[in-house]
């Protein structure tokens, strides 16, 4: 159905200031053993003046969700066409119990968007659908072999003059194995997909997010399997093989309050130079890492990394928390006149419990290659986390959220949420009525060093998957457990 964007619609405290935001879908489904109305963990690509943003729809306590939603804008973000994936769950004539970690990308060569998704049932199974126009979509092509599989995500080779053009890449991992990490290559538009092929080091860890570099070469940043450390692999060969893993960096992250799902997972982009930015949630420069900022490391080759900035929302001693980001650079820019845009989720107050925490939503932006940066503009917010979909691993709006660019244009994908009624939930995928505004940076990101000592505040990362397993079933309160599905 059409989606028009809504106009003044902030008629009570209860509400997103949604004279900046357009709801783009409302979960449809009605069985009764998932949540409903939930939408959560969108992902957003543009191409030409199409966007494609992707999304869990109906989602189950247990993990996964009823199916995976899309929204698609053909001009530029004006109106919005939204529907369901067809043959995944039992719900949308497939065979899966359910659907979780949708992923988008368009690949220029074969004209064909792709969404990788990851399809539950006895084990977890890493699918693709792919359509011409981002509205019609085919039944899900099975990519994974491996014994499980976890935390998917995809990236397309659109440089014509690539020696890979055409080439698409899916990442995941297996729980199984502590997340051993599993690369397979399309050549066809994702009609079919190679073996899986790993790093030579067998690498393992979580959170994936390739990008690719006009001469071909594909560059993975992610998480390690201890959560210690920032790591990135690479191919050179169109994803015939795959490097060792190098270390970007280690990563000290506060635990987030409020029983809300989030970890230290990568947000990935790349400009039109090939630099590469990674940016994650890090505590190194906060007293007693009692609170995360957001900070970013890049890279030219996927090899050699530059320490992590801190981008400057707040000051250091602010009471603030930062979490949950997604970074995304114009296109048609580079090098130190690159265009970044940040959304991130935050806290005002760290320390505060699930009864009275306050989750809202900004951005940031950089004229300048994230040299400097301009003061925050909020999105949504405050919302109450009773008001989030639940999961086994806490509150949900999702491991990531979307944004790109489209001509120029940033726009955002983010799940807001309204008051429930009754047992009922309002949380739904909105994106802005406008373009975010790109303003100039007033704000300088400085190379500082980290507080002596700082280290996260929890143990190492353990490994399940969506029914518990790998090692054991955990307690809903810990906090480093999988954290994807």
């Amino acid at each position: 159905m059409k989606s028009q964007p809504n106009q003044g619609d902030n008629g009570g405290s209860n509400n997103p200031p949604s004279a900046l935001l357009s709801r783009i879908s409302t979960d449809t489904y009605t069985n009764s053993d998932s949540q409903h109305a939930t939408e959560v963990e969108p992902e957003l690509v543009a191409s030409g003046s199409t966007l494609v943003a992707v999304f869990q729809m109906g989602r189950y306590i247990r993990g996964g969700a009823s199916n995976i939603g899309y929204a698609t804008s053909s001009d530029g973000g004006v109106s919005w066409t939204n529907g369901t994936l067809p043959g995944t769950t039992t719900f949308a004539g497939g065979i899966y119990n359910a659907i979780s970690d949708p992923a988008v990308a368009y690949d220029r060569a074969h004209a064909s968007w792709l969404v990788t998704s990851l399809a539950i049932s006895s084990t977890d199974t890493v699918v693709v659908s792919h359509s011409p126009d981002g509205v019609s979509w085919s039944a899900p092509v099975v990519i994974s072999t491996t014994p499980d599989s976890d935390k998917n995500w995809i990236a397309c080779d659109n440089t014509a003059s690539s020696p890979y053009y055409g080439h698409c890449y899916v990442e995941w991992d297996d729980p199984s194995d502590s997340g051993h990490f599993w690369m397979s290559t399309s050549t066809d538009g994702g009609q079919t997909w190679s073996a899986p092929a790993a790093p030579a080091d067998n690498a393992k860890g979580l959170g994936g997010v390739p990008v690719v570099q006009a001469n071909g070469t594909v560059i993975v940043p992610a998480s390690d399997d201890a959560g210690t450390h920032m790591i990135a692999f690479t191919s050179t060969d169109g994803g015939s093989s795959w490097t060792a893993s190098t270390i970007i960096s280690t990563i000290s992250d506060h635990t987030v309050a409020g029983d809300l799902r989030s970890d230290a997972l990568p947000t990935s982009a790349i400009d039109a130079g090939g630099l590469v930015y990674v940016a994650w949630q890090d505590c190194r420069f906060r007293s007693a890492c009692a609170s995360n900022d957001i900070v970013m490391s890049t890279s030219s080759d996927g090899a050699r990394w530059s320490d992590p900035v801190r981008i400057p929302i707040d000051a250091t001693t602010s009471t603030v928390d930062h979490f949950l980001a997604t970074v995304a650079v114009d296109p048609s820019t580079s090098g130190s006149s690159a265009h970044l845009t940040l959304v991130y989720h935050y806290y005002p107050t760290a320390a505060c419990s699930p009864s009275d925490c306050a989750l809202d939503v900004a951005y940031v932006t950089s004229q300048d290659g994230g040299a400097s940066w301009s003061s925050p503009t909020a999105l949504a917010g405050p919302m109450t986390i009773a008001w989030l979909a639940d999961t086994s691993q806490g509150r949900m709006v999702g491991d990531y959220v979307g944004v790109t660019y489209v001509a120029g244009r940033a726009f955002p994908a983010i799940a807001v949420a309204r008051a429930n009624n009754g047992t009922t939930f309002d949380e739904a995928i909105y994106t802005s009525t406008d373009p975010l505004i790109q303003a100039r940076g007033v704000l300088s990101a400085k190379h500082e060093p980290p507080i002596p000592g700082a280290r996260s505040d929890h143990a190492a990362r353990e490994f399940y998957d969506e029914e518990g397993r790998y090692p054991r079933k955990p307690p809903i309160s810990k906090r480093r457990m999988r954290r994807s599905k």
